[in-house]
């Protein structure tokens, strides 16, 4: 395949609404949506894509039922000590960005540790979006360089930002036919190519991001040139 993206970022939504369809609890949907993410992670990896971005938690989900926010908690836990030896067997290096002290000591140790443990992989890097908000984003990175007394440039802003030493996103993907951004990388897809599918997340398959890159790869990127 060529003209592969070199940053994916995808919105992965409809894990509710596919469980709903399918007369499933709506964490039916969670648990089939961590088995697409292990399976996209790995195709983009096959395929040479160098660093995929999923929004996993937002800063606005903490106002979903308390029980169904537990309910993400525990998936987390359950999902870094299961993907750790699939990271590590498809040399993917793993990083999170987002406000992470929001969440439990247990759930911090748990990111820190498959952050360190898959430092040294040199494929792929997934980028999970936990307790993330772009708003938040910004709104923290100024506040580092003020602390850093930095002068507001393009480069200083970046180089604060979660993101930091991460390029630019080329191809934005929302599953569920909602068509808008969600506070999500605002900053990082000022350039990228938008796509939206009415699959919900956990019926989206390798086939189906082949065909949306096939479709990227079509696109004239002018980045504001002729």
């Amino acid at each position: 395949m060529s003209n592969i993206p070199n940053h994916i970022a995808i919105i992965m939504d409809g894990n509710g609404r596919w469980a709903k369809e399918q007369n499933l609890k709506r964490t039916a949907g969670h648990e089939e949506g961590a088995k697409v993410v292990r399976e996209i992670t790995t195709h983009c990896s096959d395929i040479g894509v160098k660093y995929l971005t999923l929004y996993a938690f937002s800063t606005e989900n903490w106002t979903r039922p308390r029980l169904e926010v537990e309910f993400l908690m525990k998936l987390l836990q359950r999902y870094f000590i299961s993907e750790l030896p699939i990271y590590l067997e498809n040399n993917v290096k793993f990083k999170a960005i987002g406000d992470l002290s929001k969440f439990s000591k247990k759930l911090q140790k748990i990111i820190k540790d498959t952050e360190d443990k898959t430092a040294h992989c040199t494929g792929l890097t997934q980028i999970l979006a936990l307790n993330y908000g772009s708003r938040d984003e910004i709104t923290r990175a100024v506040k580092r360089m003020n602390d850093q007394n930095l002068k507001i440039t393009e480069d200083n802003i970046n180089s604060c930002l979660d993101t930091a030493n991460i390029p630019d996103v080329d191809l934005l993907i929302r599953t569920s036919g909602e068509i808008r951004v969600s506070n999500y990388l605002l900053w990082q897809i000022a350039y990228a190519e938008m796509f939206f599918t009415q699959t919900y997340w956990p019926e989206f398959t390798p086939n189906e991001l082949d065909d949306i890159i096939s479709d990227f790869g079509k696109r004239n990127r002018r980045f504001g040139g002729i």
